[in-house]
């Protein structure tokens, strides 16, 4: 029974340690199969991210582009230089066999087109991101010597943030392209820890490295570049920015100084308005008044603005000779326009003659310019009897002051002027009788203008030495050819001269007329039928006598 036991122990010891073994391999062979599974699993994500960063290094991203065209360009010329050893090989054979030949002819052919391609490529031959670590060119920094340059100072700096964002962006991008080979060649190692025998990967790997071993130097070059650029770029804005600053308040202050004489001008012109009566004065002084104005801000801006004033009155010293010959008029011209505001002899408004040779000219003064005055011509005396022509524009130059003779009927306030009609009547008219009618009738007519050329000779005393102050109508009578010639002289409106004339005229004539005992001379002729007159009977009698 003890036997029976035993044997039976050993059996079951027998049979069981096999099966505990092959359960042991089976466990086994499970956990290497699920660690492939998870090997193969954990390459699959690594090929699909390597994927992923293949796509973004290809997708707009010109410096993998640039490094392509290079390394193409590379892959061609040692393409190249096999061809050209194999075919100078080739032609070195002084027995050449029928296939020698034809290789020979194809690899020529092959080379033909491989310098081609390099041709098209040859600007990757050598540093082909030169372009790209190139920074923009900094064109001129403008100067900021006016209010006008501030604005092209501003568009500077714009160009100048436009030209550093762009490069930033660049130097952004070639890093991002760096970091992206750095994480594919991770993961081309993880790749190849799990696959060491993949071929494909180990190629993919090596070209990584060439890739960062070409981008490394240019990462380095782009910093130090970058950095360069940017501060010259800094030190430009502040620069421009300290310019911009000091222009700025100097626009200010000179504004300040504009405003205080515009200002000033207007108070001026406010005053005159209001305490002077005479428009036609407040015209001239109105007119000097912009010129002033306009002269002070000249001044003030070229003395603010022209960097070497001394240098410009220099020139202007040596050219005004010159200019004084060749602008003489103008210059005369000029001088004519300070001797007639200063002076005072004409302002606008004035009815004045000028005389040019043979040609009298009489009309009104509508404007006086820098150069020349604008006068209006008129119906007057004078063209009644001289021009025949009026209501012209004539220029008249300014120097003429100077050089003709210039007759101003209402200088100084004066509004009226003498004016004279002459009438003939037979030596046996009532010459009393004759020139009390003119005198009456010249006294009705002008006894208005009369009491205002008294009172504005009373007020010419005080700049003027005026003796005779005699403002009634004046009448003369003398002994002419024809008859008795009175002249009877009247006061009159200086714009009107010829209504009055022509009302003062037609009475006398009228007046004239309804007497019995005054005869208007005129010449006449007599002619005689039944007597000989071609002798005086007081020579014949003389004759006779003799």
């Amino acid at each position: 029974m003890k036997l029976l036991w035993l044997w039976f122990i050993f059996l079951h010891i027998l049979f069981a340690t096999p099966s505990h073994t092959a359960q042991n391999h089976l466990l086994k062979g499970e956990g290497e199969e699920n660690r492939t599974q998870q090997t193969q699993g954990v390459t699959q994500t690594l090929l699909e991210k390597k994927e992923s960063l293949d796509n973004a290094l290809k997708e707009n991203n010109i410096w993998s582009k640039i490094y392509s065209n290079y390394h193409t360009y590379q892959e061609l010329k040692k393409q190249e230089e096999q061809l050209t050893k194999s075919i100078a090989k080739l032609e070195h054979k002084k027995y050449k066999r029928k296939k020698d030949r034809e290789k020979l002819e194809e690899q020529k052919n092959r080379l033909s087109i491989l310098s081609g391609k390099l041709q098209l490529l040859q600007e990757y031959e050598q540093n082909p991101f030169e372009k790209l670590l190139t920074p923009p060119t900094i064109a001129d920094v403008p100067s900021v010597g006016n209010p006008f340059a501030v604005i092209s100072a501003f568009s500077y700096q714009e160009k100048l943030n436009s030209d550093q964002k762009e490069y930033n962006a660049r130097y952004a991008s070639i890093q991002d392209v760096v970091a992206k080979l750095k994480e594919k060649k991770r993961l081309l190692e993880h790749i190849l820890l799990n696959d060491s025998n993949n071929t494909q990967m180990k190629e993919a790997l090596q070209n990584t490295l060439d890739q960062l071993k070409t981008f490394a130097p240019v990462v380095e070059i782009f910093k130090t570049t970058q950095n360069v650029y940017t501060k010259k770029i800094d030190e430009i804005k502040l620069k421009l920015q300290n310019e911009i600053k000091r222009e700025i308040e100097k626009a200010i202050h000179i504004g300040a100084i504009i405003l205080f004489f515009i200002l000033f001008i207007l108070m001026v012109k406010y005053l005159v308005r209001r305490y002077m009566s005479d428009n036609d004065r407040f015209y001239t002084i109105n007119k000097a008044l912009n010129v002033t104005f306009f002269t002070l801000m000249l001044f003030t801006l070229l003395f603010a603005y022209i960097e070497n004033v001394s240098y410009l009155v220099t020139i202007l010293g040596f050219a005004s000779a010159g200019i004084a010959i060749a602008m003489k008029d103008w210059f005369m011209s000029l001088m004519g326009w300070f001797v007639i505001i200063i002076g005072g002899a004409v302002h606008v408004g004035d009815r004045v003659k000028f005389v040019r040779g043979n040609v009298e000219y009489v009309g009104d003064i509508i404007d006086i310019s820098l150069l020349r005055m604008t006068i209006q011509e008129d119906i007057t005396l004078t063209t009644l009897m001289k021009n025949r022509r009026a209501g012209r524009i004539l220029f008249v130059p300014n120097n003429f002051i100077f050089t003709d003779m210039v007759a101003n009927y209402t200088h100084a306030g004066l509004k009226t002027v003498w004016d004279g009609i002459d009438f003939m009547v037979t030596f046996d008219s009532n010459i009393s009788k004759a020139t009390s009618i003119a005198k009456e009738v010249t006294k009705k007519y002008s006894k208005g203008y009369t009491e205002i050329t008294r009172k504005q000779l009373n007020k010419l005393r005080s700049q003027y030495s005026v003796k005779n102050t005699n403002v009634e109508p004046r009448i003369f009578s003398f002994i002419d050819t024809n008859g008795m010639r009175i002249s009877a002289w009247y006061h009159t409106n200086a714009y009107a001269t010829l209504t009055l004339r022509s009302t003062i005229s037609t009475e006398i004539i009228e007046r004239i007329q309804a007497e019995e005992d005054i005869h208007l001379a005129y010449p006449t002729q007599s002619i005689y039928i039944d007597k000989d007159v071609r002798k005086p009977e007081f020579l014949d009698e003389l004759s006779q006598e003799g």
